[in-house]
C-alpha cells in the first residue's frame, strides 16, 4: 500500500538522482577540458594533434552546457563521449600509456553508438536497445585489450571507419526513435542530422581531393574535425528559438549532400575507373574542374527557374505554359473568395493561357445547367441534358465539336466556324458543370497538353462545386435547426402562457360556478335547520330543492372537469371520447374512427383536443354545417381529419389566429403537424399525423 512518505519519497530520489548524473556530466566535461588542454601541451605537435584537442574540447563544453539547462542523461553520455576522447588524445603521443590510448580509441566507436540511441532526451528507451549499446561497450573493450595486447595502434582513418559502422548499426532504431518524436524533440533530432549531413559532406569532398589531387595532406584529420559541428548542433539544440523550421534547412541540407555523393562518384568513376590517376601537372586544373562542378550544382536551383521562364517564353511566346492555369486555380482555392469570383478568375486564366477566343463555365443541376461565366461575356439559354443524354456528357472526357454534333448540339449555336473542347465537370458520377473552350477555326490546334490540363481542371472544378453544394446545403440546415429551435422556444412561451391562462380560467369558473352554488347550499341548510322545529312542511320541501342544487352543483364539476380532461378519454380511449363530444355539439357530426386501439395519453389527448378545437371552430363559424371526423391508422402514422361543408375561410388569415397555433403547438410538442385547407364556399378541413412511437 503506498503511503503519503512513499510518493513524496519517489520524486525527491529522481531529483537527487538526476542532481547527481548532472554532476557527474559536469566532472566529465571539466575532464574532458582538462585532457584536451593536456593533449596540447608537448612539443613536435601535429595537425591530429590540434584537431584531436579542439573536437574533445567541443564534446566537453557541449556536456558542460547540457549539465546546466539541457538533459541530464544525454548530458553525461556527452561529457563521458568528451572524457573517453581527452584520454585518447592526451596519450596519443606517450610510449608509456600506449595501452591505455588504444583502449581509449577501441571505445570511441562504442560512445558513438551510445549517444546515436539515445538522442534526443538521454533515455535509451527499449532494452533491445539497452542491450546493444552494452554489448557495442563490450565488443570495444574487448577488441582495444587484443589490439593494446599486440602493440597495434589504430589509426584515425580505422577508427573514422569503426565509428560510420557502429553508426550503421543503431541507423535502424535511431529512425525509429525520429519518426515517434514530436515537437522540439523532433526539431533537435533534425538539427542534429544537418550537422551529421555537413560532416558528411565536408568528409566526401576531402576524400575525393585526397584522392584525386592528393591534397590535403591531414584529410582524415579535416574530415574528424567536421565532426565538431554534431556536438555544437546538440548544445543549440537546448535553445527552443534555434531549433523552429529547420526541417527546411535539414531537407536543403541533405539535397546538397547527396548532390556531392553523385558529383564525387562520378569524377572517382570517369577519372580513375575510365582513365588514369592525374599526374601532378594534371592537378590543379582537375581540381579547378571539381569546384566549377561544385558551384554549377549549387547554382542548379536558382537557376532553373529562370531557365525554366526563358523556355516557357521562348516556346509559348509572350502567354503562360498551360500548367500555369492548374497552378494558379489550386493556390486560389485554398483561399477564401467567393465561387462565383472564382470561376470568372478561372476563365479568365484559361483565356489568357490557352490563347482562347471565349471560355465559359456552366454550373447547374445534372438536367440543367446555366451559364454562369463567360469571357468575354455573353447571355445563353439554359442547356437542358434529358435521361439519354447525361450519363453519356458524365462520362465523356474532353470532347470536341464532332461529338457535340451528336450530343449537345444546343452548345454549337451561335459560334459559326469555331474549335471547341467541353470538359464535364463532375463528381461521383454526378455531373455538375461544364468547362468550355473556344478558339477560331484558323488558329492554333489543342494540343494533348491543353486537353490533359482541361481534364485535371474540370476534376478540380467539379470537387470544388460539389463542396459548395455541400456547404450551402450544411448552412441550409443550420437555418433551419435555428428556425426550428426559434420556433421551439416561441412554442414553450406559448405553452406557458396557455397553461396560466387556463388556470385562470378553471379558478374562474370555480369561483363564479361551483363555488357560489356551495356557498348558496350552506346558507340554505342552516335556514333549513332554522325551519324544522317551526315548519317541518317547509323545511322538506327547502330539503328536496337542496338536493335538486347539490345535483346541478355535481353536474357543473364533471362538466369543468371534463374541459380538463375527460374520464371517457382515459376509461375508453378517441373513439368513445369524439363520439361523446360529437353528441355535445349542436351540429350534425359523424365519427368514422373504427379500428383503432388505445395509445399514450399524450397523443390521445392532443388528438382529442385538437378535434375539439375543429369542432368548436365550425359551430362558431359554419353553424347548420355538418362535420365529419375521421381517424385512421396507417404505417407508424396516426391521421386525423375534421372536415365540414361550411362556407369555407381564408386559410392565410386563419392560420394566423390561436386556434391553428394552439393546434400547432400540440401536435408539434409530441412531432406531429397539422393543416388547415378551405377555399371560400367548399368548406374546410383540418388534417393532422402524429408519428406513433
Amino acid at each position: 500500500m503506498t503511503t503519503l512518505s512513499t510518493s513524496i519519497d519517489r520524486p525527491v530520489g529522481a531529483l537527487q538522482a538526476t542532481g547527481r548524473t548532472r554532476a557527474l556530466a559536469a566532472v566529465s566535461g571539466v575532464a574532458g577540458l582538462a585532457l584536451a588542454g593536456a593533449s596540447v601541451t608537448g612539443t613536435g605537435l601535429v595537425a591530429g594533434s590540434w584537431v584531436r584537442a579542439g573536437l574533445v574540447a567541443a564534446w566537453a563544453m557541449a556536456g558542460l552546457v547540457l549539465a546546466q539547462r539541457g538533459s541530464a542523461g544525454l548530458a553525461a553520455v556527452v561529457a563521458g563521449a568528451s572524457a573517453v576522447g581527452g584520454v585518447c588524445a592526451a596519450t596519443a603521443s606517450s610510449a608509456d600509456l600506449a595501452g591505455v590510448h588504444v583502449v581509449a580509441a577501441s571505445l570511441i566507436p562504442a560512445v558513438a553508438l551510445h549517444l546515436e540511441l539515445v538522442m534526443p532526451d538521454g533515455r535509451i528507451g527499449r532494452p533491445g536497445r539497452r542491450n546493444l549499446v552494452v554489448g557495442g561497450y563490450a565488443a570495444a573493450a574487448v577488441v582495444g585489450l587484443f589490439l593494446a595486447a599486440g602493440d597495434r595502434v589504430p589509426s584515425v582513418t580505422v577508427v573514422s571507419a569503426c565509428v560510420v559502422a557502429a553508426l550503421m548499426v543503431g541507423v535502424s532504431s535511431a529512425h525509429q526513435g525520429y519518426v515517434r518524436s514530436t515537437g522540439l524533440d523532433r526539431q533537435r533530432l533534425q538539427l542534429l542530422g544537418c550537422a551529421v549531413a555537413v560532416a558528411i559532406e565536408v568528409a566526401l569532398v576531402v576524400a575525393a581531393l585526397r584522392v584525386l589531387v592528393d591534397w590535403p595532406a591531414d584529410a582524415a584529420e579535416m574530415a574528424a574535425g567536421a565532426t565538431a559541428l554534431v556536438p555544437l548542433a546538440i548544445v543549440a539544440g537546448t535553445s527552443a528559438r534555434v531549433s523552429t523550421r529547420v526541417d527546411k534547412v535539414l531537407v536543403h541540407t541533405v539535397s546538397a549532400t547527396g548532390l556531392t555523393a553523385v558529383v564525387v562518384g562520378v569524377y572517382l568513376v570517369i577519372v580513375i575507373g575510365l582513365g588514369n590517376a592525374p599526374a601532378e601537372t594534371e592537378r590543379t586544373l582537375l581540381a579547378l574542374s571539381m569546384l566549377a562542378a561544385a558551384v554549377a550544382a549549387l547554382a542548379y536551383v536558382p537557376a532553373r527557374e529562370r531557365l525554366a521562364e526563358s523556355a516557357n517564353r521562348l516556346v509559348y511566346g509572350e502567354r503562360l505554359p498551360p500548367d500555369e492555369v492548374l497552378r494558379t486555380w489550386g493556390t486560389r482555392l485554398s483561399r477564401s473568395i467567393p465561387m462565383e469570383e472564382l470561376l470568372l478568375q478561372l476563365a479568365e486564366s484559361l483565356s489568357k493561357v490557352l490563347v482562347l477566343r471565349r471560355a465559359e463555365i456552366w454550373t447547374g443541376t445534372p438536367g440543367r445547367l446555366e451559364l454562369a461565366v463567360s469571357v468575354p461575356d455573353r447571355t445563353a439559354p439554359p442547356l437542358l441534358l434529358g435521361d439519354k443524354e447525361r450519363p453519356v456528357v458524365t462520362r465523356a472526357g474532353v470532347t470536341g465539336t464532332a461529338w457535340l454534333e451528336v450530343w449537345l448540339p444546343a452548345l454549337l449555336e451561335g459560334r459559326p466556324k469555331a474549335q471547341l473542347r467541353v470538359a464535364p465537370a463532375s463528381h461521383s458520377g454526378e455531373l455538375l458543370g461544364l468547362l468550355v473552350v473556344e478558339r477560331a477555326a484558323d488558329g492554333d490546334q489543342f494540343t494533348d497538353e491543353d486537353d490533359r490540363v482541361l481534364t485535371e481542371l474540370a476534376r478540380q472544378v467539379g470537387l470544388a462545386l460539389h463542396n459548395v453544394r455541400l456547404d450551402s446545403a450544411l448552412q441550409q440546415s443550420l437555418e433551419n435547426l435555428k428556425q426550428a429551435n426559434d420556433d421551439l422556444r416561441t412554442s414553450r412561451a406559448r405553452i406557458v402562457a396557455t397553461g396560466d391562462a387556463e388556470r385562470r380560467k378553471i379558478e374562474r369558473n370555480l369561483h363564479d360556478g361551483a363555488q357560489q352554488h356551495l356557498v348558496a347550499l350552506a346558507v340554505n341548510l342552516r335556514l333549513t335547520k332554522d325551519m324544522l322545529s317551526d315548519d317541518p312542511e317547509g323545511a322538506a320541501e327547502m330539503l328536496d330543492a337542496l338536493g335538486d342544487a347539490v345535483k346541478d352543483t355535481i353536474q357543473e364539476l364533471r362538466d369543468l372537469a371534463h374541459g380538463i380532461y375527460p374520464p371517457l378519454l382515459m376509461d375508453s380511449g378517441l373513439s368513445e371520447a369524439l363520439r361523446a363530444a360529437a353528441n355535445r355539439s349542436p351540429l350534425m357530426v359523424s365519427v368514422v374512427a373504427d379500428g383503432l386501439g388505445r395509445y399514450p395519453s399524450e397523443l390521445e389527448a392532443a388528438v382529442y383536443f385538437c378535434c375539439l378545437e375543429a369542432l368548436q371552430n365550425a359551430a362558431k363559424h359554419a353553424p347548420g354545417a355538418a362535420v365529419a371526423i375521421t381517424l385512421r391508422q396507417t404505417e407508424g402514422e396516426l391521421h386525423f381529419t375534421v372536415s365540414d361543408d361550411g362556407p369555407g375561410f381564408d386559410v392565410a388569415a386563419a392560420t394566423a389566429g390561436h386556434g391553428f397555433v394552439n393546434m400547432s403547438d400540440r401536435l408539434g410538442a409530441i412531432g406531429g403537424a397539422v393543416e388547415w385547407r378551405s377555399a371560400s364556399g367548399d368548406g374546410a378541413t383540418v388534417a393532422g399525423a402524429i408519428p406513433l412511437p
